[in-house]
């Protein structure tokens, strides 16, 4: 009988693959916190390459699915999010001031 630990196990729906596959590309990909910059500081892979992969590895309306919703999201693009957080940070101080 196996020996169970007092550190309770997380267990994740989809936990995080190995960096060195494509299927890492694949889950920081689909992940909302997780910029094209960092994907491709990780694995050297920019932005065009990581939506050629997705491409091929993706079915076609999983693939239609996946653009649209990077497209629409700003937190994608590290620049973008830090715009959109200072956006979002100037318009609580103007709410908590009236």
């Amino acid at each position: 009988m196996k020996k169970r630990s007092l550190i309770p196990e997380t267990r994740v729906k989809n936990p995080e693959p190995e960096k060195k596959d494509d299927n890492w590309i694949i889950w920081a990909a689909w992940a909302d916190r997780i910029t094209f910059e960092e994907i491709k500081e990780k694995t050297g892979k920019n932005e065009n390459e990581v939506i050629k992969i997705m491409r091929r590895t993706l079915k076609p309306s999983s693939f239609r699915l996946w653009r649209k919703r990077v497209h629409n999201k700003s937190i994608k693009h590290r620049k973008k999010f830090q715009l959109e957080r200072k956006k979002l940070r100037e318009k609580i101080k103007i709410g908590d001031i009236y």
